[in-house]
């Protein structure tokens, strides 16, 4: 019965690839990034930003305190530097803007009736 058996010696090394476990260490990372990714979009509410058929406006501030502002139309996105200079010129009174207490913006129409979608 033992001649059927072909079991290894003691003395013979298991053949194994030293580097079998770093391609299932780059898999899981990868799969990790991916989940990582979707939760900050969700999180965020971000997922407007890869709608090919969103409209997105962001204010975005840097440490020294100048501030861009990002609109997204479409595919288009247009960044619009804000240089901080007071300017003069006729214009047309097109609504009020009121912060709340917990840091929210409202814009109010003069006429009251609510912009366009």
């Amino acid at each position: 019965m033992a001649r059927f058996i072909n079991l290894p010696s003691a003395d013979d090394a298991a053949e194994e690839d030293p580097l079998a476990g770093i391609a299932n260490l780059f898999d899981v990372s990868i799969v990790f990034i991916v989940g990582l990714m979707i939760t900050l979009f969700s999180v965020y509410r971000m997922g407007d930003l890869v709608d090919a058929d969103s409209e997105v406006t962001m204010v975005k501030t840097d440490a020294q305190g100048r501030r861009e502002i990002i609109v997204k139309k479409g595919t288009e996105i247009t960044a619009y530097e804000l240089s901080g200079e007071m300017t003069e010129g006729d214009g047309e009174r097109l609504g009020t803007a009121y912060r709340l207490a917990n840091g929210q913006i409202v814009y109010v129409p003069e006429d009251g009736n609510p912009p366009p979608p």
